[in-house]
């Protein structure tokens, strides 16, 4: 199996007063070419520490990370920033997307950014967008978009420069259930299709069923990592990692009636 990203006993510690903080303890992770993999877990869990790290934003304390089988950590701040532009794309909760651009001109803008914007770049921005069903949408402005519409428009955006792997932070923060599905879905999709390594920190666990895997975290480590489509689908419904100890019929709670 071909990786994409793996990370080697990570550690990031942070000083408090004198006190270390291990927001990142010891992980050791792969994501394979194809695979789309839900990282999730309580706040302070470490998951967005990771995500910087992943993405070349943060130094680790200890470790390596091995992106598209380069060490980031033997990189400059130079080396680093450049190969991230290559290599990476990345998904925020807010989309960050550029107000005076269009959402062709959004997309375009990696392409420009690594100098690779062409005829075939510009064609490659239409049918991405077309894919995720905003091809009427080309020209407008960020504005004029729905939040699914926006975040659709990110997701373009990280995969149009073909990176090795993607990462999006809370990509369903904003959305109501309906657009935060169809957003999941469609990254989902086009991660497999285009055959990139995919990284989603969420805390919405009924978005993981479009996942291949689900690692949990919990003060800086990993707790357990779920592979099993059955058990992945039982935490999706219930919508907590409990779901992992109870039997899979007892996925879709009744409800209690109480007479007063």
């Amino acid at each position: 199996m071909e990786y994409a990203l793996q990370t080697i006993n990570v550690s990031k510690v942070y000083d408090s007063d004198g006190s270390a903080i291990r927001a990142v303890d010891d992980v050791s992770i792969e994501v394979a070419r194809g695979e789309f993999v839900a990282l999730v877990g309580p706040s302070g869990s470490g998951k967005t520490t990771l995500l910087a790290m992943l993405a070349g934003l943060l130094r680790p304390t200890s470790g390596t990370i091995l992106i598209d089988g380069k060490d980031l950590g033997k990189m400059s701040d130079a080396q680093r920033t450049a190969f991230r532009k290559q290599k990476i794309g990345f998904t925020f909760q807010s989309n960050n997307l550029v107000p005076y651009l269009t959402a062709q001109e959004n997309v375009e803008l990696m392409l420009r950014l690594n100098g690779r914007l062409d005829g075939a770049g510009k064609e490659r921005a239409r049918e991405l967008l077309d894919r995720l069903g905003l091809g009427e949408r080309l020209n407008s402005l960020p504005r004029k978009l729905s939040g699914g519409q926006q975040q659709r428009v990110a997701i373009a955006r990280a995969l149009i420069h073909d990176p090795a792997v993607v990462l999006a932070d809370e990509p369903t923060a904003s959305l109501d259930t309906e657009r935060a599905f169809q957003v999941v879905e469609s990254f989902s999709e086009i991660i497999r299709e285009q055959n990139r390594a995919g990284i989603m920190v969420t805390h919405d666990l009924r978005m993981v069923r479009y996942t291949d895997r689900v690692i949990q975290m919990r003060d800086g480590r990993v707790e357990r990592i779920v592979s099993d489509p059955a058990e992945i689908e039982a935490i999706a419904t219930v919508g907590h990692m409990d779901a992992l100890t109870m039997p899979l019929f007892a996925a879709a709670p009744q409800p209690v009636l109480t007479v007063a």
